[in-house]
């Protein structure tokens, strides 16, 4: 019997100076902005936290998750929360549910309003039936006071964020537009400790990657190597949560961008020779990952295989590598554009000058989704659209989550990829000036390839980016590693595989 995996990773303690380092951000953000504007300095930013739901009309309660805006700002894991921050002073105030007493036979402990204080660092904590009077006494000092309630669009989804109600709000002076684009904006921008938590949602997301690469074969079920993944991070990383539904797929299901929903729910049998892309990451303590790792099913890369990953891996490698404060994001997305497209020519699957392939968009015929995307407390972390920043109308480019400039503290994913899409290519054979640059013999062999994407979480520094993703990248590191090599290699033996490597690619050619 096989060894069981270990891992040497701890689930770390989460310091509340975390959220309590956000809440000051914002306040001065805030200040700042109200300041400019020659506003009174005073007002009550007001966040409503999650409900619980249950599953349609049944008693099911489904594992609740904190609404991202208040798990920013407060940290608080336990849902029916509100939480308040004082302008003027940058005194916080939680406002927990007032439970039933029969809550402790069925749910455990009703903990006191102290717990609650201690635990998640405010300066004072109520229940939420005392909304109304608590800010009316220990806030009304200037009349009638005023509440910054969280309203404003998510560009991803095109959804409203939902504005804190409660009994009494009435009496209240409410203020819908000022705190979403800065408390957004404050999002963009991580500090070390949210760093820290991102990082290690990478470092377990990582070796969770590497341990299905070991252990895919053909003939297991594509939700097998989800459920590796899922055992993996829960089990060693204590991730109770993943960022997003795991795309577990191979063949030419590869080549569905959002695989693994529930039409069609990561459930075909691997064959020898599939292609395999695995998007999976898993989230702790709100921060998340998002790694995407392709790689052949036997663990040997074949011929077609090897070029498109590479592909995909120059198209990955250069981004990173120009990657810097000032850089604008849709430059970069171009770049990997061109990459990919200068591989495919070199292959005789394109053909034709690359420039002119740019200008006619071709490139969004291979990868058709953006770039990549910020990443935080959401999989796709908002700030992408910030006001006066239009979203491109080009295809491809119509699909790119930011087109912003990089900024230092950014955390954003680098995901190129290159499909083979029964429905673009069509559309492009049909098409009289696209379809000329297509070598349709070489296109038709990859018919049923499926796709490739490689996904990596970067750290944006003063001077360039830093890798936070830990995956086996190089075909020759791929296959050592699925092999049964340790992760990282040690450096003798990468030598030694990639000369081997090196020799064979001769060979070939």
């Amino acid at each position: 019997m096989a060894a069981s995996p270990t891992s040497s990773l701890a689930p770390p303690v989460v310091p509340m100076e975390l959220h309590a380092g956000n809440r000051d951000r914002l306040v001065a953000a805030l200040r700042g902005h109200i300041s400019a504007s020659a506003r009174p300095l005073h007002g009550l930013v007001l966040l409503q936290g999650g409900e619980e739901k249950t599953r349609y009309c049944t008693d099911h309660l489904e594992l609740f998750r904190q609404e991202s805006y208040f798990a920013y700002l407060f940290g608080v894991q336990e849902p029916g929360f509100y939480g308040a921050i004082d302008i003027a002073s940058g005194q916080s105030i939680l406002f927990a549910p007032r439970l039933p007493a029969d809550y402790a036979v069925w749910m455990g402990e009703i903990k006191p309003l102290s717990y609650f204080r201690d635990t998640y660092k405010v300066d004072m904590v109520f229940y939420v039936d005392e909304i109304a009077r608590v800010v009316q006494d220990h806030f009304g000092n200037h009349g009638k006071p005023l509440l910054f309630l969280l309203h404003g669009r998510n560009t991803d989804s095109g959804n409203f964020s939902k504005p804190a109600s409660f009994e009494g709000m009435e009496n209240f002076d409410t203020d819908l537009i000022t705190l979403h684009p800065i408390l957004t904006e404050c999002r963009v921008i991580k500090s070390d400790l949210e760093l820290a938590l991102i990082r290690y949602a990478n470092d377990v997301s990582s070796e969770a990657h590497i341990e299905v690469m070991r252990r895919a074969r053909p003939g297991m079920k594509e939700y097998q190597l989800e459920s590796i993944f899922l055992h993996h991070v829960y089990m060693y990383g204590g991730c109770r949560h993943c960022s997003y539904t795991c795309i577990c797929a191979t063949g030419d299901n590869s080549a569905v961008l959002h695989y693994g929903h529930a039409a069609a729910p990561n459930d075909r049998t691997l064959n020898d020779g599939d292609i395999a892309l695995m998007d999976m990451g898993a989230e702790y303590h709100f921060y998340g990952s998002d790694i995407t790792c392709s790689y052949p099913i036997n663990g040997k890369f074949n011929r077609s295989q090897t070029i498109i990953y590479n592909a995909v891996l120059k198209a990955h490698n250069a981004v990173i590598s120009d990657m810097r404060p000032g850089v604008n994001w849709m430059d970069m997305h171009k770049l990997a554009e061109r990459a990919i497209l200068e591989s495919l020519r070199k292959e005789q699957i394109v053909q034709g000058d690359v420039d002119d392939m740019m200008a006619q968009r071709l490139g969004a015929v291979f990868m058709p989704h953006g770039l990549g995307h910020l990443l935080g407390i959401d999989t796709h972390d908002p700030g992408g659209y910030p006001e006066g920043l239009e979203r491109p109308k080009d295809p491809g480019l119509n699909s790119l989550r930011t087109t912003r400039e990089l900024k230092e503290g950014m955390v954003i994913t680098v995901e190129p990829g290159c499909y083979f899409i029964d429905a673009l290519l069509t559309k492009t054979r049909d098409d009289p000036i696209s379809s000329k640059f297509f070598n349709w013999q070489e296109v038709e062999k990859y018919k049923s390839f499926g796709g490739v994407r490689i996904e990596s979480d970067v750290y944006v520094t003063a001077q360039g980016c830093r890798n936070l993703t830990n995956c086996p990248r190089e075909t020759w590191e791929i296959e050592a590693v699925m092999a049964g090599a340790p992760w990282p290699l040690p450096a003798s033996s990468s030598m030694v595989v990639a000369a081997e490597n090196s020799n064979d690619i001769s060979k070939a050619s």
